[in-house]
């Protein structure tokens, strides 16, 4: 398999109707996309139009995201929470997506003991059992308990389920400073998803700065100040054996506002500088097909 069969882009990146943003990812040579609950159901057509346009689209699904502020809840809002996942998970599964990614909770209202967190992981992933599909744990790095994924990996092992995996994410490392030898001591088959992407400056010295950052300034790869640090991850993972999907998920205002294929240019620039700079492996992403006429 080429390397770029394992590197897509998230339809959080662009603007636009969800056919748009999958024929500009097409356009552009991906062959894998993220998938955002937001742009699955907010489809003119419905959850079943949106389902049957990326299954027409030809890419393969990464994944779908993102269940927030699941574990450590109790009582009703447990119940509520887990009404949610259900509905989900079966997005998750009508799309054909393997991997349903969970960010680790900021509520106030969760326990913050390490058996309760595990606990409910544990139901999570026995929930995406029957649907085939594995649950990515990701640290926020605004995370209430869990903020780096050092701490999310202790989780993930205390509940000891075969689906249940990291998500990692660059820019929560970067963000909270993480160190990056940490990632030698997981298990690379416990891995489920690596989503990339920088910033434009060296720290971010508060919570409220991370959410902002996160949510409206990350870059792709090899665009921001992080460039050695994110080569340095990406090396180091695929030096552990890592050999999953590799996806860009770039929050930005400014890309919001410019045409599709401007922005999924972009983010092939950013997949040709991470094959062949960092991993420094020859395969070209596939020729971009021509226009039909």
């Amino acid at each position: 398999m080429l390397l770029t069969d394992n590197i897509g882009m998230d339809t959080i990146t662009l603007a636009g109707p969800l056919e748009a943003k999958l024929g500009a990812m097409r356009e552009a040579g991906f062959r894998q996309v993220m998938l955002s609950a937001r742009d699955i159901v907010g489809h003119a057509g419905g959850v079943s139009a949106a389902v049957a346009a990326v299954r027409d689209s030809g890419l393969r699904p990464t994944g779908f995201q993102v269940l927030r502020d699941f574990e450590g809840l109790s009582g009703h809002l447990h119940a509520y929470k887990v009404d949610i996942a259900k509905s989900m998970l079966q997005m998750c599964a009508d799309l054909g997506c393997k991997v349903l990614l969970a960010c680790s909770s900021t509520s106030t209202h969760a326990s913050q003991e390490p058996q309760d967190l595990a606990r409910d992981l544990r139901k999570l992933a026995m929930l995406a059992v029957p649907l085939g599909i594995r649950v990515a744990y990701e640290g926020l790095s605004w995370g209430r308990t869990i903020n780096e994924f050092t701490t999310a990996w202790d989780v993930v092992a205390r509940a000891d389920c075969p689906n249940l995996g990291l998500g990692i994410d660059s820019f929560h490392i970067f963000a909270a400073g993480t160190p990056l030898e940490a990632i030698d001591e997981l298990d690379p088959s416990k891995i489920f998803l690596v989503q990339l992407s920088d910033f434009m400056w060296q720290e971010t010295r508060t919570f409220e700065e991370r959410m902002t950052t996160a949510r409206t300034f990350r870059v792709f790869p090899g665009e921001g100040v992080h460039s050695a640090e994110l080569a340095s991850l990406v090396l180091r993972l695929d030096r552990l054996g890592y050999r999953g999907d590799y996806s860009f998920e770039v929050f930005n205002d400014d890309y919001q506002q410019l045409p599709l294929p401007v922005v999924a240019q972009r983010s092939r620039r950013s997949a040709v500088w991470l094959a062949q700079e960092v991993l420094r492996r020859p395969a070209p992403l596939p020729a971009r097909r021509p226009r039909e006429v």
